[in-house]
């Protein structure tokens, strides 16, 4: 079982480097994205535990993800401005999905994954 400890980090690039040490402390390389957060869950094959998730849950909530938001959209391209304002628009109307929701979706995603959060 691996466990993500959420009294660890309060920001994406706090849990960026959480999930480092504990999927990556041999690799030449970091995770910085949501897509290589993905992509490194590909070789995980155990239960996660996100102990402390409703810290969570808040630190990586509405205002942080507004903000990672409007991060991408001063930035340009290579973002897809357009799908970013969209995602911008729904967060504020209520209907879209924080991160640490977009988080949990991501390893929900991977069936070899149980996630239990604590």
């Amino acid at each position: 079982m691996t466990v993500i400890n959420g009294s660890h980090f309060s920001d994406l690039e706090g849990f960026y480097e959480e999930v480092y040490l504990l999927f990556m402390k041999d690799e030449n390389w970091k995770v910085g994205t949501l897509d290589g957060f993905d992509d490194i869950l590909y070789g995980v094959d155990s239960d996660i535990t996100w102990k402390d998730s409703q810290k969570s849950r808040e630190n990586l909530g509405f205002e942080l993800t507004q903000k990672f938001y409007e991060n991408k959209l001063q930035i340009g391209k290579p973002f897809n401005v357009k799908l970013i304002q969209q995602k911008l628009d729904d967060l504020i109307a209520g209907n879209g999905h924080t991160l640490f929701e977009i988080l949990v979706e991501i390893i929900e995603s991977h069936q070899n994954i149980t996630l239990i959060l604590d």
